[in-house]
């Protein structure tokens, strides 16, 4: 039995991604971390995600900003529970590239998330291969960021809630499994696109940010994603399914 392959690459992924037209308009702007492409993010979108090229669990994960002009430090970024401000650029990138120089990292163009309590979330859209070597989304779960953080991860303090109960005061129950079934069928779609690049891979788990018009967008892919958070789901199927295909192809 092979070995389900791990891709560490959060860049090489997200350029997997963007080579399929149709998973393009998903990808929010993703570029290696410099001084001119933070700048240039910064001043067009106000609000960008820095990241590591490889990380786990949202670890090393800083949210950065620029406010309007007439603030007195327009310029700040959070890491953790920790939210510093600067004057100008160059002592945010000063100080940012205290956190940044020892490893490659990512800025992506920052998504506002929707909320669930008053608290961000986003979603984990989990991609396998069947026993039957087909491409199956066998399930998503949602992820609410800790009050004081700005990562959703599980395991960087978060809390699971299933997909109907984040979704609800903002899709009628006649939408949200037509909504839900769209984001199945990325999943599947995301996770050939990985494939067709990095053979060998046998699951994925998708992050995916909705934003106010419930738009989603792929923040990241995983390829070594957590099966056990689905447990938590009241629906024990999903688990179950999710625990036999992981089992047949040698994860579990």
């Amino acid at each position: 039995m092979n070995k389900a392959r791990y891709v560490s690459s959060k860049i090489g992924k997200t350029r997997a991604i963007e080579a399929k037209d149709d998973l393009r308009k998903y990808i929010p702007l993703t570029k290696r971390l410099t001084a001119a492409t933070l700048k240039n993010m910064l001043e067009k979108y106000r609000m960008v995600y820095v990241k590591p090229n490889v990380g786990m669990f949202g670890n090393g994960v800083i949210r950065v900003e620029q406010a309007g002009d007439e603030a007195v430090k327009p310029y700040s970024f959070q890491e953790g529970v920790r939210l510093q401000r600067f004057k100008t650029y160059k002592d945010l990138y000063k100080s940012l590239s205290k956190v940044t120089s020892k490893r490659p990292y990512l800025v992506q163009k920052g998504i506002h998330l929707l909320t669930y309590k008053g608290n961000r979330f986003d979603l984990r859209v989990m991609v396998q291969q069947t026993p039957g070597h087909k491409w199956e989304t066998t399930g998503i779960i949602g992820r609410v960021a800790h009050p004081r953080k700005i990562v959703t991860n599980f395991h960087n303090g978060g809390t699971l809630k299933s997909v109907d109960t984040l979704l609800k005061s903002y899709l009628p129950p006649s939408k949200r499994k037509g909504y839900v079934g769209q984001l199945q069928t990325m999943g599947v779609q995301v996770a050939k696109a990985i494939n067709a690049r990095y053979k060998g891979v046998k699951e994925i788990g998708v992050d995916v940010a909705l934003d106010k018009d419930l738009n989603p967008w792929i923040l990241e892919v995983n390829t070594s994603p957590d099966p056990y958070i689905f447990r938590r789901l009241s629906d024990k199927r999903i688990f179950a399914k999710i625990k036999k295909y992981a089992k047949a192809y040698g994860r579990l």
